[in-house]
């Protein structure tokens, strides 16, 4: 494989991604609501809960699918190992992450419903709210740290803050930019991008299992 091809496809990652992965917010004043007192209440599986994307989220959404749109036209490139182009169209796949945090929200709750903004979500009165908080940051020729960071706020019917969830890994990966590195070792390192994500998400399952057990402890203490 020519490390020319390789860099053509991550030329045009750089072209489409680079500004949408910087423009993700560290700062997380979109993902939250105004501060308010904590609230008492507890999590528990008999509980309905409504969903609101964070402006995080919605912005890795769009980033992963250019990447992953990008990574798919990279793979019809016969220059290619198809080794390599498989492992950037897997590590990008945008609905991996949704679909495992809808998966395991709705493992711990009754009914669990995504809404499209705050006075739908309002008007619907679910037991709880949650705001989904999601990042993640990818491999180009300019950047070799990978990210990934899944958080998930509750709060009560009254928007009173109740705890959170999360998952969180990063990881700075050797260069796979240099000639003579054989197509099966550079698509190990570009595979470690799906691997960090899915420990992430692990992460989360775990912290968001603790919680809701958390909250059913306390709502059979409250009930002796």
């Amino acid at each position: 494989m020519k490390i020319s091809t390789l860099v053509t496809l991550v030329v045009l990652l750089i072209a489409g991604t680079g500004a949408s992965a910087t423009t993700l917010a560290a700062d997380d004043a979109s993902c939250h609501f105004l501060p308010m007192a904590d609230s008492s209440a507890d999590l528990r599986h008999a509980q309905s809960v409504g969903v609101l994307y964070s402006e995080n989220t919605l912005n890795t959404l769009q980033y992963l699918e250019h990447y992953h749109s990008v990574a798919l036209n990279g793979a019809k490139n016969a220059g290619l190992d198809p080794r390599i182009s498989a492992a950037f169209v897997d590590s990008s796949d945008p609905q991996r992450a949704i679909n495992w945090l809808m998966a395991s929200l709705q493992k711990h709750f009754a009914s669990v419903t995504v809404y499209d903004n705050l006075d739908a979500l309002v008007q619907a009165r679910p037991d709880a709210v949650v705001m989904l908080d999601t990042y993640n940051q990818l491999v180009t020729k300019g950047n070799s740290k990978v990210e990934a960071r899944f958080i998930a706020k509750f709060y009560d019917a009254n928007l009173q803050y109740i705890g959170q969830a999360e998952g969180i890994q990063s990881k700075v990966l050797p260069s796979v930019w240099v000639r003579g590195k054989a197509a099966p070792e550079i698509a190990a390192q570009i595979n470690q991008q799906t691997e960090l994500q899915v420990d992430a998400l692990k992460q989360f399952d775990a912290s968001l299992k603790a919680l809701v057990t958390q909250g059913e402890a306390g709502q059979v203490a409250t009930n002796r």
